[in-house]
């Protein structure tokens, strides 16, 4: 379980002060997929970026499985699996190196990083590609080996930003099934999105985040009923009062 209470974060640029993060707060439950719904630009990614220890928040405090991030960062970085926005792999590595590489990092046995390679591999359909350099892989081949790099420590909690983004139709369909078959194991996932479709289809919760704040959470039904819309993209307009970064 993860949970963020009240988050701040706060930017200094040359024409003055960004607040990227301004009082975000929600729980993230086990064996459930929670969405986090904005616009481009509403804070998504530095949220996330707080709640996997990147960055550190002004205010406000992250517990996850009851570890307190400011207390002990390096135990909650085990307990998560991350992908983030930045995708790079090693590319003269391939993928197999790239996660036995995470994996020793992990600690991992050499027995051990072989299981969790195969049940991996069978999982995202790695298996023509597992010992291919990854320069020149594609965009969802690349994916794949940093979703695959990033649970190599089969972590109960696993926190990825927009990851169908730049990924075709087929390859977007199988990432789907495979963030349901984490949830149906009993990880708590958490997911960013501003893909309305992809958070309808997934999310047992959803938090819509705009200029920094959760301006609405609950599940989808739940949304559509606080709103009185019929359907989930208008409840979304009305909520954020703006049809801005908004994509079906």
């Amino acid at each position: 379980m993860i949970r963020a209470h009240d988050l701040h974060k706060s930017f200094k640029t040359r024409t003055g002060t960004v607040n990227a993060v301004a009082g975000v707060g929600f729980d993230a439950h086990d064996g459930q997929i929670t969405g986090l719904l904005g616009p481009n630009g509403a804070g998504k990614t530095t949220t996330l970026r707080m709640l996997y220890t990147l960055m550190k928040p002004d205010r406000g405090s992250i517990e996850v499985d009851g570890i307190d991030v400011a207390r002990d960062p390096v135990a909650v970085r085990r307990a998560l699996g991350v992908l983030p926005d930045a995708r790079g792999v090693y590319k003269r590595l391939t993928a197999r190196e790239n996660i036995a590489y995470f994996a020793r990092l992990h600690g991992l046995s050499s027995q051990r990083t072989a299981e969790r390679i195969a049940t991996l591999s069978a999982a995202l359909d790695m298996d023509g590609i597992l010992d291919r350099q990854t320069e020149g892989f594609s965009q969802g081949q690349r994916t794949k080996t940093a979703i695959a790099r990033a649970l190599v420590h089969d972590p109960r909690n696993v926190i990825l930003d927009e990851p169908t983004n730049g990924l075709d139709v087929m390859t977007t369909r199988a990432m789907r099934g495979f963030l349901r078959s984490l949830r149906d194991e009993g990880r708590c996932v958490i997911f960013s999105s501003h893909i309305m479709q992809e958070v309808a289809a997934l999310c047992d919760r959803i938090v819509i985040v705009a200029k920094g704040q959760v301006v609405a959470a609950g599940s989808a039904d739940q949304l559509r009923e606080q709103t009185g819309e019929d359907n989930l993209e208008d409840a979304f307009v009305k909520v954020i009062g703006s049809e801005e970064g908004l994509q079906a």
